[in-house]
């Protein structure tokens, strides 16, 4: 036990760190070669190899935003102009410190193995710079998708702007938190990785920038998708005095086979010059466009590829929009045909509960439509592992400690987006459209 305020218990700890932790030549660090596909390569720790940072934490400062860095390789100087490999920006070093609690010390230079913070410099938690002759990373540029939302806004109006600096510093902070605007309600929806997180960020508006803000009721990122092949072909043609519109396209949309690495892809399968070439990206852009929010339930459409085999111009009246506006329609058009579902996340779930709980805590896994792979024994506790919807797991944190008279703990994080039970997916069809036509 110890208290960093009260100054108790901080010495021993620092000794044990020196005594038992292992010194920085016994570890190795990996970095990940970006233009090597994410190979992983050994970083010696050396001062004298390229310079390799990790913008690990951010800081609010007198001064603006304070970055603290740790070096894995190279030396850092006042002056020197780093690259962000995430982003790609070259910046200039203007003030570097080493920091001592709240403390600032002016340095001139920074070798492997330090820790220190330099000013000015725009960046988000996570990313690496380096002096531009590698483009190492040192965490991997492939950040989860969110799977839950949640529509927040301020209760007073006046205090706006404090919220919108609040929320963009989050995002710095936190890649995994996402912040968006709802197009049809016009809300601010806060995405994030579960309940627990967007929770903490919404108690930290109100702590640290005195903001109250209400929130609405939490949303699931579901997605769309096709499960067989659809032929289209749709004219969009339009004459009204002056400039007509004019654009025909002919093909099919397919689901992309599994394991794929996109989520859309656009292939054009035109023999010939029934459309000009200069067309051919206002009709991917179309395609991209109503794949964003699927007739089902309005959300993106994803595995999705789309070929375009033939059509027809006019030499007058087509033109970009008309080709975007077909490309809309055809999509509208032969989705139907495709057999379409809805895809939820399902969430790997880890319980830790005492044994005699567990009958009940399977129970309830299963009435939430969880599939439990694993069942281990740790001591006097059970450790489930199971597959869950998350649509199923709102709440489950109050659910657990009464079942479990607050014994029972849970780890949640993303697994992978399938399909919803026919009855789900008639369920929140209806749901989306007595909503629509509601507004």
């Amino acid at each position: 036990m110890g208290s960093a305020f009260k100054n108790k218990g901080v010495q021993p700890l620092l000794d044990g760190v020196i005594s038992y932790l292992p010194c920085p030549i016994e570890v190795s660090n990996y970095a990940l070669d970006q233009a090597k596909n994410e190979d992983k390569v050994e970083l010696r720790g050396s001062p004298d190899g390229p310079l390799v940072a990790l913008a690990f934490k951010l800081e609010e400062g007198r001064f603006g935003q304070l970055t603290y860095l740790r070096i894995y390789e190279g030396v850092i100087r006042k002056g020197d102009f780093i690259i962000n490999v995430n982003t790609g920006k070259k910046i200039k070093v203007p003030r570097l410190v080493r920091m001592h609690s709240d403390e600032m010390e002016d340095i001139q230079e920074a070798h492997a193995g330090q820790i220190v913070a330099v000013f000015g410099v725009e960046c988000a938690s996570g990313d690496t710079f380096t002096d531009g002759s590698v483009k190492y990373t040192m965490t991997s540029m492939n950040v989860p998708e969110p799977v839950m939302s949640l529509a927040v806004q301020p209760v007073s109006k006046d205090s706006g702007g404090q919220f919108s600096k609040a929320l963009n510093r989050f995002q710095k902070e936190d890649p995994t938190f996402r912040v968006g605007l709802d197009p049809e309600s016009g809300q601010t929806i806060i995405s994030g990785m579960g309940e627990l997180h967007l929770d903490i960020y919404v108690e930290r508006i109100r702590r640290e920038y005195k903001v109250d803000a209400s929130v609405g009721k939490p949303r699931v990122n579901f997605r769309e998708t096709v499960t067989q092949r659809a032929d289209f072909d749709y004219l969009h043609k339009k004459q009204s005095g002056g400039q007509g519109q004019y654009g025909r396209v002919i093909g099919y949309i397919e689901p992309l086979p599994a394991g794929s690495s996109t989520k859309f892809a656009f292939e054009n399968l035109l023999v010939g010059q029934a459309i000009p070439s200069n067309f051919i990206p206002a009709i991917e852009k179309g395609f991209k466009e109503a794949a964003n929010s699927g007739a089902l339930i309005g959300h993106p459409v994803e595995n999705l590829r789309v070929v375009l085999t033939d059509g027809a111009a006019h030499a007058v009246d087509s033109s970009e929009l008309a080709f975007k506006l077909a490309s809309i329609y055809a999509f509208r058009q032969c989705y139907a045909a495709s057999r379409p579902v809805i895809l939820e996340p399902v969430m790997l779930v880890e319980l830790k509960v005492p044994t005699e709980f567990q009958g009940a805590v399977a129970g309830d896994i299963n009435k939430r439509k969880g599939v439990i792979v694993g069942n281990d024994q740790e001591g006097d506790d059970s450790v489930i592992t199971a597959h869950v919807p998350l649509n199923n797991m709102f709440g489950y944190s109050t659910a657990l400690r009464s079942m479990t008279q607050g014994k029972g703990e849970f780890t949640m994080e993303y697994k992978e987006h399938l399909p919803v039970s026919h009855d789900v997916q008639t369920q929140l069809i209806n749901t989306y459209k007595g909503n629509k036509e509601g507004e």
